[in-house]
């Protein structure tokens, strides 16, 4: 039986504070899988959400199951994220102050498959349209070789579902970023960037 359809609220800046919490449970439970693999913890995660709490211009789209957080996705224009994402960008032809990157985007099992991935993405680009001032939106996914055995059997990738968005992969623009991975410790990992030019609001 379906869970029901969750309710989606959007927070920006100061207003996502009260459900970094939340954010950090789901970004664990749902990383741990393929493919991040992700054996998180609560200094990390503090140090990763502190980003979208100081940011005026952030946003935390949060998918609610009566007053139980399920999913969430954020977002915040690229010159304000950590280094380490913003130097992908260094000496690119797609300046900085013109791109809203868009963070995770996590969501329990059970409530998969029913379009909240979409409105994850509608409500993100919408800010950075309401926002003004930025041409593209961008974000980046985990890139594992090919072969990988720890690749479940019948893992499904994003790929489509983020062409679909209008979003492009760009292998010339790639982030490294360290985080501890499940049974090997601490490893650095490549993420690379999918682009997509943000039309302005109709």
């Amino acid at each position: 039986m379906n869970k029901p359809l969750p309710v989606i609220r959007s927070f920006v800046g100061a207003e996502i504070s009260p459900y970094l919490d939340a954010i950090a449970a789901l970004r664990i439970a749902v990383f741990r899988d393929w493919p991040y693999l992700y054996d998180g913890d609560a200094a990390y995660e503090a140090q990763y959400l502190q980003t979208y709490r100081d940011s005026w211009r952030s946003i935390a789209v949060l998918a609610f199951d009566g007053n139980r957080i399920v999913g969430a996705s954020t977002g915040l224009p690229l010159a304000d994220e950590m280094a380490q994402i913003r130097a992908a960008f260094d000496g690119h032809l797609v300046a900085i102050d013109h791109v809203f990157y868009c963070g995770e985007s996590v969501l329990l099992p059970e409530y998969r498959g029913r379009g909240v991935g979409h409105r994850f993405f509608d409500a993100r680009e919408a800010h950075a349209r309401a926002l003004g001032g930025f041409r593209w939106t961008t974000f980046c996914a985990v890139e594992r070789e090919p072969g990988n055995p720890r690749r479940p059997a019948f893992h499904r990738g994003n790929e489509e579902f983020w062409k679909k968005r209008g979003y492009t992969y760009r292998p010339e623009l790639q982030a490294r970023l360290p985080w501890n991975e499940v049974g090997r410790g601490e490893r650095d990992h490549t993420l690379g960037f999918w682009l997509r030019p943000l039309e302005r609001a109709r």
